[in-house]
């Protein structure tokens, strides 16, 4: 039979199957590390992102009054300052101090056209009995502070 019959060459056999791209040939093997060695980097890119968006990290809260509510955003620096990096350490803080100044947070389209949580303004909270904080969790991406005022 004809070798355009399907038959492989000898080369093909081995596994040196090339394929062409614009003027250059890569050959199978190479397309294959190419790949894995992409496909690593995408794996180690992913860890190494969480960690500096780690040290950024924003705490969503919703204060609630008889009145409205919002969502409040206070990083990791400031939580540490606090009796207790939750609403139970913010509430007692506001009690303490009487009024705390924090950034308020809504949903807002950033670059990608993704929604995100973003600082929108800096707000006073004042201490009063008919106030409720609570946890807030968003699926969306949270922007600290700094990166918003880009």
């Amino acid at each position: 039979m004809a070798r355009d019959q399907g038959w492989r060459s000898a080369s093909d056999r081995a596994g040196r199957i090339t394929r062409k791209f614009g003027n250059e040939k890569m050959s199978e093997r190479s397309i294959r590390r190419l790949f894995a060695i992409a496909l690593t980097g995408l794996i180690l890119e992913t860890p190494l992102m969480q960690t500096a968006f780690a040290a950024d990290k924003v705490s969503l809260f919703k204060v609630i009054t008889t009145r409205d509510e919002i969502v409040i955003g206070l990083s990791d620096a400031e939580l540490a300052q606090m009796d207790g990096r939750d609403a139970g350490g913010v509430a007692r803080m506001l009690v303490g101090k009487g009024s705390l100044s924090v950034w308020q947070y809504a949903v807002r389209h950033g670059q990608s056209g993704d929604l995100e949580q973003a600082p929108l303004r800096k707000v006073a909270l004042i201490s009063n009995d008919s106030l409720r904080i609570e946890p807030y969790s968003s699926s969306l991406k949270v922007v600290p502070v700094d990166e918003s005022q880009n």
